[in-house]
């Protein structure tokens, strides 16, 4: 299974992410996401973020994640290459909770301009066109993002 993968969208830019679990989708979009911003081949793990996002809704937690790692960019220059979800509320897919939360640790580097390709500018991922869905055994979330 890949992790994601790029969506053409005009105007814009977006990924399709792929999970075994919600876990793992959330993880890959984020590398999705931060592939479109450098070549992560370039990032190196020299410090780690920890990243806290709540929700009332599936599709709010994702849009929530992905904000506060782009949050993270724009405001440190951080760019994450591996992402480790520490929690993930709720665990169960038929949980009856109503609210989503994830905690994660995010390993990176601050961006260089003389170090890293810089590819998009993200300024954040968005509603339109947002989907997550599980067919068989995967999940998959295509997310559309301001550029």
């Amino acid at each position: 299974m890949k992790r994601f993968e790029i969506i053409d969208i005009s105007g814009d830019a977006g990924i399709r992410a792929f999970g075994r679990d919600l876990k793992e989708l959330f993880a890959n979009a984020a590398l999705g996401m931060f592939s479109l911003m450098t070549d992560l081949n370039g990032i190196r793990e020299r410090q780690v973020v920890e990243v806290s996002v709540e929700g009332s809704t599936l599709e709010g937690t994702f849009v929530s994640w992905l904000n506060e790692l782009i949050f993270q960019f724009d405001t440190y220059g951080f760019v994450g290459k591996k992402i480790v979800i520490n929690r993930f509320l709720p665990e169960e897919e038929r949980s009856f909770t109503r609210t989503y939360a994830v905690r994660a640790s995010v390993s990176g580097e601050e961006f260089e301009s003389g170090r890293h390709k810089g590819k998009l500018l993200i300024k954040a991922a968005t509603y339109h066109r947002l989907t997550i869905e599980k067919t068989d055994a995967i999940w998959q979330a295509d997310v559309i993002f301001d550029i």
